[in-house]
């Protein structure tokens, strides 16, 4: 099995798993796949969090190597030659433990969702109280086949009973509590009580527990408060529904303590600050990038360094320069706040090795985060991010090498740049300056959501001799208390000072600039899916160039109706930038975009980037000379009309497995009436409804959300579908 990291919480008790089975079918279980590795390795790993390798003592069976051929040789293996029960499987083990002074912790293999903070909380608890003998226990509300813990009025245990047994005395109302099965007792009392129980025809641990409560030692317990830890493993049935809790659990949010995981999204790592954002974990994954620069041997190139707005996300920059200085390589630090672009663009400028921008885009203030650029700019997919989710969580605060910021200063490892201009001249050789300044001066007003484009599409703006204004432009971490994406109900500011008549184009940015929203002269919100219409067509039309577009699943099928008008190629990509300018270089397209706000062009940086695509909206209404309503309303003659539709709903870990499952199991065939002509599930799942109309439902890669897109021909038919989906997700 793959090994794990060292954990800073181990204790010094002694363990013993018990994993020799009752039958050939369980032991067949104890191998079985779950999520990532197997039944027993799951069991194995969650021991390995809270005591030392070198502590564990595996109970197999004596007909049966799967298990030892499984884990390798590398373990301590004792063996259970008849299954005469759990307590006679510990007393096998009597000889590992012959000696010991101190705990031994008996845990059993077929119950691998049992977390490590419970086993620390069942030590901890005994170690206080100062008890002989603890057990592990948990509010259920179906007892099943679980021994009932018995309390007296102190709420001290009075005895374990079976769930069936009409003696017991004490039944609270509500949850009934149990015995899960893991116990921790003193080492010197253990073997001598299991050879009283053997003497007298018991064998298993529960009568152990009963004979000690009854002796009247003194025993504690630790009550688990998530009873998906019970899950146990006694049939294939179960084995599916333990896989569906590893599923679960993989999309729950990860609190402080037990777990503080680095996880990558569609884009890039995203955590609350204080909890998985946290400087040391910016260290880890920083460490974990230098370790690839290392091996590739391309120290020399450097690295770009630079940060938003948000909270940390200066210091969170620092802490990963000084981590690649630590590691020899110079860093490039940008020590200002910049937009995301200008780091997208700075990699293959300077022709470093890898471009960090610390940013969590458009998520709320109390998020934080780090998007990575290769040396070309472009993001990387899906088995890179894998990889350094793997390597970074697998390391310690010990594997960390890094130098004081001052010292990698003075020794030249870190050097203070500032790139606006070239990536102002990056932009301005792409747009048309000189057609705006030919113009009587563009009336703009530009709301950066308290982000990070005012400094670069102020300075182009003015440059084109635009009148600007620019609105919520102070540093604001926590962005006037909401989230800094560029939507219609975050935008009502702009959207009134255009209704006032004063301005030709209303322009935002999201909190990192690589996104973008307009709204035009009479105050109405431009849907991105039209904007990229709008630019697709101004491209090819206007400015005569050539070459389809490539849109990600959740964005308007009009524009594949306008690149079939112009005889181009078009291709959808799943979610997330990095398969948009894949897409792009596989078809060589001259545009590519989302319907959340991203988009770039052929010749410009392998990104999206808000600030160049504000830039090319103004240059549009510039050189063609006619507001935004009239050229859309050209554009849409060709392609005819569509109504497009985006909402949100809370998803939790279980909707995340019982929405495909449940889709999969009513074979929808019809969806609002309209009859469902293919089911896609390249990313979510989406239905395709004929005449493009469709509807996609597919969970957030960056938030606990479920994404509901339509697109249909008209509102009403929208709405419908909407309706549709949301009560088919909470049904």
């Amino acid at each position: 099995m793959s090994g794990a990291s060292p954990s800073t919480h181990r204790s010094p008790c002694r363990a013993v798993l018990l994993a020799a089975g009752t039958s050939p079918d369980s032991r067949r279980l104890l191998t079985q796949p779950l999520a990532d590795s197997t039944v027993v390795e799951q069991s194995l790993q969650t021991l390995r969090a809270v005591v030392s390798d070198d502590s564990i003592v595996i109970v197999v069976a004596e007909d049966d190597d799967s298990v030892r051929q499984l884990l390798g040789p590398s373990w301590r293996y004792v063996v259970q030659s008849v299954p005469a029960g759990t307590g006679d499987a510990v007393r096998c083990a009597r000889f590992e433990l012959a000696g010991s002074t101190g705990q031994v912790l008996i845990a059993y293999a077929d119950t691998p969702l049992i977390s490590p903070s419970s086993l620390r909380g069942l030590i901890n608890r005994h170690r206080l109280k100062r008890a002989q003998f603890s057990l592990l226990t948990a509010l259920v509300d179906q007892p099943g086949e679980y021994g009932l813990v018995e309390r007296d009025a102190a709420g001290g245990i009075v005895a374990i009973t079976e769930a069936s047994d009409a003696s017991v005395r004490y039944r609270p109302a509500g949850p009934s509590e149990v015995n899960v099965g893991a116990y921790l007792a003193q080492a010197e009392h253990l073997l001598p009580q299991l050879d009283a129980m053997a003497a007298a025809g018991e064998h298993r641990l529960t009568e152990l527990a009963r004979r000690l409560i009854g002796q009247g030692v003194a025993v504690a317990s630790y009550t688990i408060v998530d009873a998906d830890e019970l899950q146990g493993i006694n049939s294939d049935q179960q084995l599916q529904a333990a896989a569906d809790i590893v599923m679960k659990r993989l999309f729950t949010p990860h609190r402080a303590g037990d777990q503080s995981r680095i996880s990558f999204g569609t884009g890039g790592w995203r955590a609350i600050i204080g909890e998985g954002f946290t400087l040391p974990n910016v260290r880890r994954l920083t460490q974990t990038l230098a370790n690839q620069i290392i091996r590739q041997s391309d120290e020399a190139k450097g690295v770009v360094i630079g940060g938003d707005r948000r909270f940390l996300s200066q210091e969170a920059s620092q802490a990963a320069a000084e981590v690649m200085a630590g590691n020899n390589i110079p860093v490039d630090l940008l020590e200002a706040d910049v937009p995301t672009p200008l780091v997208t663009f700075a990699a293959p400028h300077l022709g470093s090795a890898l471009g960090l921008v610390f940013t969590a885009s458009h998520n709320p203030p109390q998020w934080n985060g780090l998007k990575v650029f290769l040396q070309d700019g472009s993001l990387p997919l899906s088995d890179q991010t894998d990889a350094w989710e793997q390597e970074s969580n697998a390391l310690t605060a010990a594997d960390i090498v890094a130098v004081d910021l001052d010292l990698a200063r003075q020794a030249g490892l870190i050097r203070p740049v500032d790139l606006t201009s070239q990536y102002i001249d990056a932009i301005e050789k792409v747009i048309d300056v000189e057609a705006m300044r030919r113009t009587d001066g563009l009336r703009i007003v530009v709301d950066p959501m308290y982000g990070t484009s005012q400094l670069t599409l102020g300075m182009i703006l003015s440059d084109a001799r635009c009148r600007v204004e620019f609105i919520h432009d102070r540093h604001n971490p926590l962005f006037g208390g909401r989230s800094p994406a560029p939507d219609p109900e975050a935008l009502t500011t702009l959207i009134t000072m255009m209704r006032s008549g004063a301005f030709d184009l209303g322009l935002a940015t999201d909190g990192d600039a690589d996104r973008i929203a307009i709204v035009d002269q009479s105050g109405r919100y431009i849907p991105t899916n039209d904007l990229l219409l709008l630019l697709y067509w101004y491209l090819h039309e206007v400015r005569g160039l050539r070459g389809g577009v490539v849109r990600n699943l959740a964005t308007t099928h009009l524009l594949d109706r306008l690149a079939d008008h112009f005889g181009e190629p078009h291709l959808e990509t799943p979610v997330g930038f990095k398969h948009i300018t894949a897409g792009m270089r596989q078809i060589d397209a001259l545009i590519g975009g989302e319907s959340s706000g991203g988009l770039t062009i052929r010749g410009h940086i392998l990104g999206k980037d808000g600030i160049f695509a504000c830039a090319l909206v103004a240059e549009m209404l510039a050189r063609t000379g006619q507001r935004v309503d009239q050229l859309l309303e050209r554009v849409l003659a060709l392609t005819g009309r569509s109504h497009s539709t985006e909402s949100s709903i809370p998803a939790t870990p279980q909707m995340r497995v019982e929405i495909p499952r449940r889709i999969a199991r009513a074979d929808v065939s019809s969806l609002a009436g309209l009859p469902v002509e293919r089911v896609d599930t390249m990313d979510g799942i989406k239905f395709h409804l004929g005449l493009d109309r469709w509807a996609l439902l597919r969970f957030s890669g960056t938030e606990p959300l479920l994404r509901l897109f339509v697109e249909a021909d008209s509102p009403e038919r929208a709405s419908q579908i909407t309706d549709w989906l949301v009560h088919f997700a909470t049904a």
